[in-house]
């Protein structure tokens, strides 16, 4: 692999313009990871920086035809190891592929290239009125195209659905090098079998995408924003089923834990911890009368399981400060030690069921254990906190990462919910899909990459070209 990659190092290196490869080994060490906690990397041949499809085809080409991986990364923000480099790969970062190629306010749709950070595409399309709806707490640094590699949810998903419901369309470098477009620019299309929908969420494993079309809406009513505080995880997840009960969809309702909370106090000193040990930030965007009932019947549900305190926030600021706590409560946690982050999702109703499951596989495995959730669907995002180079405590934490994931499936839910398989969930797929499902999954991966070169490795194991 070593005579391979530096044989297809030089081959770009005299195809491609003057810097677009990489090869100082400074700068390959900081592309060669994610944020997932404890995944394993290896050191890649080179970075390429393309600035546009053609660079990206002359990198795949030239892999396939000698079985050098190829690893795509958008920021690097995610959280599974689904962007880690292999040894001897060649990571392409979309970096430079930054531009939003056309909003069209008529047919409600934008062209983006893979590197546009999400909040500069939502700003870009509210000069038009229009809304990109997926936000995940990442926003702020990651890019679209990181984001339909993992099907990334967010904070509004519970309402406006996940990255998955606004792809229209894309481009993307296939196969040993065939560039194609896939999907539509219509309203409509049941054309052949959905392949953009395949693409997405398929965390870089069957080809590499170089363009994205995506769906928009109207900028949105305003919202009401609804606080409750709960003196335990389980009260604040019965709080969630009454909501769903109530038949109330919340245009977001995220749930901070205590943990959390005083992360970010001690870094930003907000006082949320003074309210008391669990925080339930709903929100409510239906126009006009029909959104304040929908706030007021929200604050009933809080009320009726026992908040300790609740009430509607009539201060903007004040509401926009609590949600962005809510984004700032993984990095909050991050200055403490190693965090490994779990993604699972559960049935709305057993939200309360599981997390008094996590309270007990911390218990059990003496692991400090956060908690922020996209309460409102169910997505759960258990954090495992350590000491730095505290091994035992290292080993402790990731077997409760796995009982999480079992007590996941056993309760109809899945093992991750918008932060991918990559490498830190493959047992778990392995255990919610099943052998034969995951043949399909295979079946799929050698049609669209003959070579074995995208991504190899992550979401399921294949070792090698998948043809001789």
């Amino acid at each position: 692999m070593a005579v391979m990659s530096e044989e297809v190092v030089a081959e770009l290196e005299r195809a491609l313009p003057a810097g677009r490869v990489v090869r100082d080994v400074d700068v390959l060490a900081s592309y060669a990871h994610d944020e997932a906690e404890w995944a394993p990397y290896g050191r890649p041949a080179a970075l390429v920086r393309p600035r546009e499809t053609a660079d990206v085809r002359e990198v795949v080409a030239r892999c396939a035809a000698r079985g050098v991986p190829v690893v795509a990364r958008g920021a690097g923000t995610g959280l599974s190891g689904g962007a880690n480099a292999l040894d001897g790969c060649v990571v392409i970062s979309f970096e430079a592929m930054n531009a939003v190629l056309k909003i069209d306010p008529n047919e409600r749709l934008a062209v983006v290239q893979p590197g546009v950070v999400n909040d500069d595409l939502r700003s870009a399309c509210a000069e038009y009125g229009l809304w990109y709806p997926p936000d995940p707490a990442s926003a702020p640094w990651s890019t679209i195209g990181g984001n339909v590699a993992t099907n990334a949810g967010g904070l509004c998903c519970v309402k406006y659905g996940v990255t998955r419901d606004y792809v229209l369309g894309l481009e993307a470098v296939v196969g040993r090098g065939d560039v194609v477009r896939l999907g539509r620019r219509t309203a409509k299309g049941v054309a052949g079998y959905d392949l953009a929908g395949l693409m997405v969420g398929s965390e870089g494993t069957l080809g590499i995408i170089t363009e994205i079309t995506v769906r928009l809406r109207g900028t949105r009513a305003a919202e009401r924003t609804v606080v409750g505080y709960f003196d335990s995880l389980v009260t604040a997840g019965e709080a969630v089923a009454a909501v769903a009960t109530a038949g109330i969809v919340p245009s977001a309702l995220e749930l901070i834990d205590r943990h959390c909370l005083r992360a970010v106090d001690e870094w930003r000193n907000m006082g949320l911890t003074d309210g008391g040990d669990v925080l339930l930030l709903g929100r409510c965007d239906a126009p006009g009368q029909a959104g304040e009932e929908e706030a007021d019947a929200m604050l009933a549900c809080f009320e009726s399981v026992g908040a300790t305190w609740s009430a509607r926030s009539t201060d903007a600021e004040e509401a926009e400060a609590l949600f962005a706590a809510r984004r700032l409560a993984y990095p909050a946690l991050e200055r403490l030690g190693p965090v490994l982050s779990e993604d699972i999702c559960v049935p709305k109703m057993l939200v309360p069921e599981m997390l008094a499951r996590i309270e007990r596989i911390a218990g059990e495995h003496d692991t400090h254990i956060a908690n922020i959730a996209h309460a409102g669907d169910g997505n759960l995002h258990p954090l495992m906190i350590t000491s730095p180079d505290d091994e035992p405590a290292r080993l402790r934490a990731q077997a409760a990462f796995e009982r999480i994931i079992d007590e996941a499936i056993d309760l109809g839910g899945t093992v991750t919910g918008e932060h991918g398989v990559g490498l830190l969930k493959r047992r778990g797929l392995e255990d919610e899909a099943g052998p034969v499902v995951l043949d399909m999954h295979r079946a799929i991966k050698q049609a669209l990459d003959p070579a074995g070169i995208f991504n190899p490795g992550k979401v399921f194991a294949v070792d090698g070209p998948l043809d001789s």
